[in-house]
């Protein structure tokens, strides 16, 4: 959620990553809500996924995300973004963000060096509204959304990422068992985001955005449409005129995976010239998860394992 997902770690330590917050943010608030969590979410083989808790971690996720999105997508850098190499984006100083690590990754130099293969970036709503709001606010409207759910938790997920390579189910395993451990700990009731489709021309995704709209829309009480000057609309075939099955297989992998988990999506999309998409929000209830899904990913490291 929150620009295109490209499916794509150093060695497991013993700290905790509270005591290394004061390194990029200052709240005693933020040591608090991490006090309890592992220092490893998870690990496969070689893999391990981890919260960033260091201004160089959040940059290795940052030159990450510039690789994917700018030098090996059609995103568009700013000013800041292009001098430093890195995604760099307002929002980043108030989230969160999970990382997955390859410990046994080679250098070009040939040497054992590990390296941040993955990236999800984590908001939650008591952050959101102490600093900017939510990212999703820029492209739809999602104020009465937050209202009708008064009392709800909300996390956003957004810039999700993955190196070519590494884009494998063990990847969006440990992804999944990242936000899963973080959405437990935090007692999140309601996941949101945007998530895209590559490409600006909406009828290029006419079979798979007409598809969402017909067979996976949101209800009244979870809607958020677009900002009123960016609103695309999704139906552009008529119910009947949509393949299912063609249309599940046009989506790109992130959106499937949400379908799968039992999201939903709001009624319309938002062209984001910037990163070269076409953006839908999407809305997912933690109550709706399949139990199917809360049962793989509540499993232990070792269990994953085992699971590929």
């Amino acid at each position: 959620m929150g620009g295109p997902f490209r499916p794509a770690a150093r060695g497991i330590q013993a700290f905790h990553p509270a005591a290394f917050l004061p390194a990029f943010v200052k709240s005693r608030q933020r040591v608090r809500d991490l006090a309890g969590l592992p220092d490893s979410l998870g690990s496969i083989g070689s893999l391990e996924i981890r919260l960033a808790v260091t201004k160089k971690e959040i940059r290795r996720a940052q030159k990450l995300r510039w690789r994917v999105f700018f030098e090996g997508g059609k995103a568009i850098p700013d000013r800041m973004s292009q001098l430093r190499r890195r995604d760099i984006c307002a929002f980043d100083r108030i989230c969160d963000h999970l990382i997955v690590i390859d410990h046994v990754a080679i250098s070009r130099f040939g040497k054992i060096k590990p390296r941040v293969v993955g990236t999800y970036r984590l908001l939650r709503q008591d952050e959101a509204e102490r600093h900017s709001g939510f990212y999703s606010a820029t492209e739809f409207q999602i104020s009465g959304l937050l209202e009708r759910n008064k009392g709800k938790r909300f996390l956003e997920l957004g810039r999700s990422c993955v190196l070519p390579e590494y884009r494998s189910r063990r990847t969006l395993e440990l992804l999944w068992r990242g936000i899963w451990t973080y959405v437990r700990h935090h007692r999140v009731d309601m996941l949101i985001g945007c998530a895209s489709l590559e490409g600006t021309n909406p009828l290029q995704h006419a079979l798979p955005l007409s598809f969402l709209h017909h067979h996976a829309s949101a209800d009244e009480t979870l809607n958020a449409l677009p900002l009123k000057h960016r609103h695309i609309a999704m139906d552009i075939l008529g119910k009947d005129s949509v393949d299912i099955r063609r249309a599940v297989s046009a989506l790109p992998p992130l959106i499937k995976g949400y379908l799968r988990c039992g999201a939903v999506f709001g009624g319309g999309a938002v062209i984001d010239h910037q990163f070269g998409t076409t953006d839908v929000f999407v809305i997912m209830p933690v109550d709706k998860i399949d139990p199917r899904y809360i049962e793989h990913f509540s499993t232990a490291g070792s269990s994953l394992q085992a699971a590929v």
